[in-house]
């Protein structure tokens, strides 16, 4: 099995560059109660450098969304009596897509039957769309696609499941269920195989993180802490990954990076906040250190093989 551990340089920006030479992320996802994880991830999106970032969103929640941070923009899109996308919106997010670099969908979406239909349909659509170098796609989602997982033809999807969605995933299939955590060989095979048989990347989130095209295999166990299990944290992930496809990395890079610097993000906050009282928005607030540490150290921290070099500054 082939495990890496390189991670990618992150590329310096040019003096005479404007914010159309990073990227547009496009966010599909809110709903009634759940507007801010569309806002953190759209948020993370662009601390990691993409140009701009786009959510759209139940026009129910739309004016929320709109107030938790005036860097994004907001796209209304109609929804149901209970406040999520409807069906109908689909001609919109197709519109709206036009414009992406990255796109990611499924934080705070919720549940619904239309949903159930849209989501494969909006996925096996963009999986053509050129323009779009990368998609991610977390939460309900993936949520939404269990038992009707399309079989992708260009490997730019990302899945970033934790344990419980990837075994929601594999209850239609003859793969059985995620290993536990103590058999990372087993977790490891069975991500794998999975990313084969779909054509795309996966990332199964827990304490070891796995990244896998269903070729190559990285472990990140170098970043990352317990106060990262708490609401928000993957929908930062979600942001991050996103805004590093926007800004130029390819998919595969984009997800390793985007774990990797999602831990240390974790980490700066742990140490500066106490693991117990980590949130979202100290994760949040940690990205522009953890990024500045990833340059500062030849652009590739993980690669030393030693958790100890990370220095945190406040």
């Amino acid at each position: 099995m082939n495990i890496i551990y390189n991670l990618p340089k992150f590329p310096v920006r040019s003096a005479i560059s404007h914010k159309g030479d990073y990227g547009v992320i496009v966010g599909v996802g809110g709903s009634r109660g759940m507007s801010g994880s569309i806002s953190l991830a759209g948020r993370a999106g662009l601390l990691v450098g993409a140009g701009l970032s786009r959510l759209a969103v139940p026009s129910v929640i739309l004016e929320t969304v709109a107030g938790f941070y005036p860097d994004y923009t907001t796209i209304p899109l109609s929804c149901d009596c209970e406040g999520k996308i409807s069906f109908d919106a689909i001609d919109k997010i197709l519109e709206v897509a036009e414009s992406a670099t990255s796109l990611f969908i499924g934080t705070g979406l919720g549940r619904s039957d239309w949903l159930d239909k849209l989501v494969p349909d909006i996925l096996q659509r963009l999986d053509d769309y050129g323009r779009i170098r990368g998609i991610v796609v977390d939460a309900d989602a993936l949520n939404a696609l269990c038992g009707q997982i399309p079989t992708f033809r260009n490997k730019k999807v990302i899945f970033t499941p934790h344990e419980g969605e990837f075994n929601r995933l594999l209850q239609h299939t003859e793969l059985g269920v995620v290993p536990d955590e103590y058999d990372l060989a087993s977790r490891i095979n069975i991500t794998k195989i999975f990313a084969e048989r779909y054509n795309l990347i996966m990332v199964l989130k827990g304490s070891v993180t796995i990244v896998t095209d269903g070729e190559e295999v990285f472990i990140n166990d170098k970043s990352g802490n317990p106060g990262m299990a708490t609401g928000g944290s993957g929908d930062i992930l979600t942001g991050m990954t996103s805004g590093l496809i926007a800004r130029g990395f390819s998919v595969f890079d984009a997800a390793k990076l985007g774990v990797y610097l999602h831990g240390v993000s974790g980490d700066i906050a742990a140490k500066k906040y106490g693991v117990e009282s980590v949130i979202a928005t100290y994760i949040l607030e940690s990205i522009p250190k953890a990024i500045i540490n990833y340059t500062l150290n030849d652009n590739n921290i993980a690669s030393q093989r030693d958790a100890n070099l990370i220095k945190f500054e406040f």
